[in-house]
């Protein structure tokens, strides 16, 4: 692992139990390297390996104990692989003259008994043993030439080449100055109750605290990476402009003002499209929509429900209209007025807009043709006398406004008269278009 790599996270539950493991300084260590191999598998262990050198830098963050049970757990949790990537750590420590002597006895132990039943009685005892025993004050340390003979060159892994930064770099975990270092290194054991029981409390405490961060390991500088400097600009290339911005904010004075009036004329006219209104209701729409003239655009009103209002409501039907005459809208209003089916609203709706706006010519000529033309497909006898009348009345009331021209249909017109003459209306209208002549 580089030393310059952030120390890999672990899971909740990983920090506990390894933090458990590490706080068992009375437990032989092969009871405790056994739990280990127990509880993280082979493919977390290289993350609680990184975590456990992270710990071991510094020999202020773990109890004596602590550090020797961490170095068991590095060299036993490789023992079964040919390579052991902690090696050059475990050489290190081995070595490293700043340490206890029963840390560099025990390291030395563990390298020199890597294998077969003399490593199994290394493990036996318990971290608190190697502390206060006399195994370190009896056993001579090998020099490191002569250890690395000793433990085998074929597994010694080669030192990772350090990068210029290192010495650039700082530690996230910045000891405590207020700490004595003699207070931080003691390798006593305190007994249960003791006044030392604080201190080892607020360095597990700041343990816990530590390795829930998101980041360990070192902190280096940043590289400084300044904004290229911007290419000329040559002949033929499109310049980048950056335009000035300022608008002007426009207040829309509609925001918030009164819609109940709206609201209340949008709810009469659905009602009006399922059924007769009451006159009191009638009146109310009527009079609405005289005192705002644009309430006609906000009514829910479209030309598809127009035939319903027409059946239902035509005199509202004829004030709509009226309002709606100057809106680009009013075609598509006229187109479904003529293909409606023919009735006596219809005709009644049509008579009146004729007397109230001035319609376009096409669209009352249309409308005369599709009149006629429906009392000729009629089947009904009784029903077909009966839209006949109508539409003999209605072409004798827009013939004496002088709404229509009668010689643009005088033909058509005619004929119709003719096709019914056997129908009292029909040969009043007769006579009415000879007297015309």
């Amino acid at each position: 692992m580089s030393v310059d790599a952030p120390v890999p996270t672990l899971r909740p539950e990983e920090r506990a139990g390894l933090l458990a493991l590490l706080a068992s300084a009375a437990r032989p260590l092969a009871d405790v390297v056994a739990d280990f191999l127990a509880r993280f598998p082979r493919e977390r262990r290289l993350r609680v390996g990184g975590t456990l050198c992270f710990l071991l830098e510094d020999k202020k963050m773990l109890h004596a104990t602590g550090r020797l049970i961490a170095f068991a757990i590095l060299h036993q949790s490789y023992s079964s692989q040919p390579v052991n990537p902690y090696v050059p750590l475990l050489l290190n420590a081995a070595c490293d003259e700043s340490s206890d002597k029963s840390e560099q006895a025990f390291v030395q132990l563990l390298l020199t008994s890597a294998s077969g039943d003399n490593n199994n009685e290394v493990l036996q005892k318990s971290a608190v043993d190697y502390v206060n025993g006399p195994v370190a004050a009896s056993q001579a340390l090998l020099p490191r030439e002569q250890l690395e003979k000793q433990f085998c060159r074929s597994i010694v892994q080669p030192q990772p080449q350090v990068s210029s930064f290192r010495s650039a770099t700082v530690r996230c975990a910045i000891p405590d100055p207020d700490i004595p270092q003699s207070r931080a290194n003691s390798s006593e054991i305190s007994a249960p109750g003791s006044k030392q029981k604080s201190t080892s409390d607020d360095r597990d405490s700041a343990l816990v605290a530590l390795l829930q961060e998101k980041s360990w390991g070192r902190l280096g500088p940043q590289w400084i990476r300044p904004n290229p400097p911007r290419l000329h600009i040559l002949d033929g290339e499109l310049q980048w402009l950056n335009p000035d911005n300022n608008h002007e904010l426009l207040w829309d004075y509609s925001m918030c003002a009164e819609t109940s009036r709206g609201a209340a004329i949008r709810d009469l006219i659905a009602r009006a499209l399922k059924g007769p209104l009451v006159p009191a209701q009638q009146e109310q729409v009527v009079i609405e929509l005289v005192k705002d003239s644009k309430l006609v655009y906000h009514c829910g009103m479209t030309p598809q429900k127009l035939p319903d209002l027409v059946e239902h409501n035509p005199l509202i039907a004829v004030e709509l209209l009226s309002k709606l005459m100057n809106s680009p809208d009013i075609a598509g209003y006229f187109d479904v007025l003529v293909h409606m089916e023919m009735s006596l609203h219809s005709m009644e709706v049509v008579n009146r807009l004729t007397t109230a706006v001035e319609l376009p010519t096409g669209f009352v000529h249309e409308y005369i043709s599709n009149c006629i033309q429906s009392c000729q497909n009629i089947k009904d006898k009784y029903m077909q006398n009966r839209l006949v009348r109508l539409v003999c009345v209605f072409l004798q009331s827009l013939i004496r406004n002088q709404i229509i021209n009668v010689q643009d249909l005088f033909i058509e017109v005619q004929a119709f008269c003719i096709e019914f003459s056997r129908i009292r209306e029909a040969a009043g209208l007769f006579r009415l278009l000879k007297s015309l002549e």
